[in-house]
């Protein structure tokens, strides 16, 4: 009887209680996306345009992207010219809606600047787990501004994220330093680990530049070649959202010179892993990708990461 009781006074709870008021929120990347969530909590309604293999910097907006974006009460993009086909849209958004470029927010003397591109920054910062700092902290007051009643929860929760940040972060300089001095050389197939090679010591090189708009003509595969095989290097890697023909190129070529090159993995640069998994996380991002250029470059790592939550096989 009491059990009977209980459970119809718990659906009458349910039914005269509202729900918890969500304030929505629309982010370009899924980086920006997951961040937005794990600081937001169950006071958020997250929805991300770009999901895994995308290629912001080609990315333009679809009709449904404009209905949920005119919609949302607060849109979230990265900026430093990421999403250079959208730029104009959320210009004119801007006036009508609360728009945030949250990597815009970071100090300049902390960005990398491109000869390809005057006055311009390389936008890739999310693959330096301390400049993200930056931008969690923006997307707290971005969210604290639109949803000032849960502004204390957004603090509480954002303190919690970097405590995470700082862990992986801690994880990768720990990782990345067991990799031999002179195997600490990233080949990807565009510029996309500038920030990544600047906080753990390494060269970057890409066969693109820090747009994947950009060509990789063949006069550069061939540079790419003879450092290849001058430099006797032996992993290159893919990236998830961008093509591997000019990865295949490179290896192809050097197989014609004598020169084993294999593919080292293959990294997330501009989109993360799959909805729900760990490497769709901005934090199994980060994890997986300096797992597998450790261990593939020589380096000490568990094959399942930081924490054992990686995909097996990887």
């Amino acid at each position: 009887m009491l059990t009977r009781l209980l459970s119809a006074f718990s659906a009458v709870y349910l039914l005269i209680t509202p729900a918890v008021a969500q304030i929505t929120v629309v982010a370009t990347t899924g980086m920006i996306a997951d961040t937005a969530r794990a600081i937001g909590g169950d006071h958020v309604d997250v929805r991300a345009l770009m999901g895994p293999g995308v290629d912001p910097h080609a990315y333009r907006q679809t009709r449904s992207d404009i209905v949920a974006m005119t919609r949302a009460d607060l849109v979230l993009w990265h900026g430093l010219y990421l999403e250079a086909q959208m730029e104009e849209f959320f210009e004119d958004l801007g006036r009508r809606r609360i728009v945030v470029a949250v990597a815009e927010a970071l100090p300049r003397n902390l960005l990398l600047a491109h000869e390809d591109y005057d006055n311009r920054f390389d936008p890739h910062v999310w693959m330096d787990p301390d400049l993200w700092r930056h931008v969690a902290a923006e997307i707290r007051d971005a969210l604290a501004e639109v949803d000032p009643e849960n502004a204390a929860f957004y603090l509480a929760s954002a303190e919690s994220f970097l405590i995470e940040l700082d862990t992986v972060s801690a994880y990768a300089r720990e990782a990345l330093a067991s990799v031999p001095e002179d195997s600490r050389v990233l080949l990807t197939a565009h510029d996309a680990f500038n920030y990544f090679g600047q906080a753990y010591g390494f060269e970057v090189l890409g066969i693109q530049g820090i747009s994947t708009e950009s060509e990789a003509g063949l006069v550069r595969i061939a540079e790419l070649v003879d450092l290849l095989v001058a430099r006797n290097i032996r992993a290159v890697f893919v990236e998830s959202s961008v093509s591997d023909r000019n990865i295949r190129a490179l290896i192809e070529g050097a197989a014609a010179r004598g020169h084993e090159v294999r593919i080292g993995g293959e990294l997330f640069s501009d989109a993360m892993g799959e909805p729900g998994s760990y490497e769709g996380t901005y934090i199994g991002m980060i994890d997986h990708n300096v797992t597998i250029i450790t261990r593939s470059l020589g380096g000490d790592a568990p094959e399942r990461g930081m924490s054992g939550q990686l995909s097996a096989g990887m």
